[in-house]
């Protein structure tokens, strides 16, 4: 080969290996670039679209900061179809998923017993939005209750706690009063206390005792010995069923006349204890007011007068009648006396605190 040719095939040799170089060169551009131009536009792509959606949470608490759980949560936005809703978890958390921004939105949270809470807002694209400040106030309600008194249903309810209180803790203590102002008895009311307070074991011992105490004065004029003193004791159940009848069941019923001692527990002394001697000639009626004592009086009237259809002959005259009728006026007195100042400090259930 001669000089001028290998020339020209080192020259042609140079220029292909620099297009082969720069066929290269620009292979690898184009690829650059074919694989840098779609993230660069998808880049511009997201940051200028202002459909990117973002989200909305937040936590429902009442005023005390606890959470408040199954609170309805209403998102709504100006278009009917719009509206999202959910229900808060036992933490009082919610969360609206992919929300469209740029729009003005309607959020209200109700919950049973609270009063609603309701707010605006509006998101940037891609925005995680979180509401502070959702507390709901307990809402107050208005309601009308209508009580029906029953004022037998409370007289029943006060007469069975006068029922149950005891001296000494066994000794009935049925008659006297110590609430300030109670319900009226019924007539049949009275003749269940009559009937409970006779039929006491009590009654019969102090029964037995008082016919002792006859049988030791020798009065009235039964003859001595267990016969005379069986007598006495028979004669004194009598008058004393029949003045209990008479005189705290019967003639209260017809006269509307309460039977019972009212404690006073108040005031001066000489004021309680003129209220306590007063009890066996005045008592309180049915209808609250004061007024005379004819229930006591008539029982202990009648039953003497009863008495003397039983009792010993020289023992069945007026003197004898009135005279027992004036000891049992004098009995009451004392018994009030003892009520008011003594018994209601040692009386279990109801006394006056």
């Amino acid at each position: 080969m001669s000089i001028l040719n290998r020339n020209a095939y080192a020259s042609l040799k140079r220029h292909l290996g620099a297009l082969l170089k720069m066929t290269y060169v620009l292979s690898l551009i184009v690829l650059a670039g074919g694989w840098l131009l779609p993230v660069a536009l998808s880049a511009q792509s997201t940051e200028g679209s202002d459909t990117n959606p973002g989200r909305i949470l937040g936590t429902v608490t009442d005023i005390n900061d606890d959470p408040i759980p199954d609170a309805t949560v209403v998102l709504k936005g100006p278009i009917a179809d719009n509206r999202h809703t959910l229900m808060t978890k036992d933490d009082g958390v919610f969360s609206f998923q992919d929300v469209t921004p740029g729009i003005s939105y309607q959020i209200t949270v109700t919950a049973e017993g609270f009063s609603e809470w309701d707010s605006s807002i509006t998101l940037e694209p891609g925005q995680n939005k979180t509401l502070a400040g959702v507390k709901l106030r307990f809402e107050g309600k208005q309601r009308t209750v209508i009580v029906a008194y029953s004022p037998r249903q409370t007289a029943t309810q006060q007469l069975k706690a006068e029922e149950n209180q005891r001296l000494l803790g066994f000794i009935p203590n049925m008659y006297v009063v110590y609430e300030t102002d109670p319900e009226p008895l019924t007539t049949k009311m009275k003749f269940d206390l009559a009937y409970k307070s006779l039929t006491q074991p009590v009654f019969l011992g102090w029964t037995a005792a008082w016919s002792g105490i006859q049988q030791a004065a020798n009065t009235p004029n039964y003859p001595q010995g267990a016969v005379g003193y069986g007598k006495r004791l028979g004669a004194n159940l009598a008058g004393g069923v029949t003045e209990g009848l008479i005189g705290n069941a019967i003639l209260p019923s017809l006269l509307h006349q309460d039977p019972r001692y009212y404690y006073r527990g108040n005031g001066t002394k000489k004021s309680r204890l003129a209220h306590a001697m007063s009890a066996p000639f005045v008592c309180r009626g049915d209808n609250g007011h004061l007024q005379p004592n004819y229930s006591t009086w008539g029982g202990a009237l009648i039953s003497n007068a009863i008495a003397t259809t039983y009792l010993p002959g020289s023992n069945r005259t007026a003197d004898h009648v009135f005279g027992n009728f004036g000891i049992g006026l004098g009995m009451h007195v004392v018994s009030s006396l003892a009520q008011e100042f003594i018994l209601a400090r040692f009386t279990s259930k109801g006394a006056k605190k």
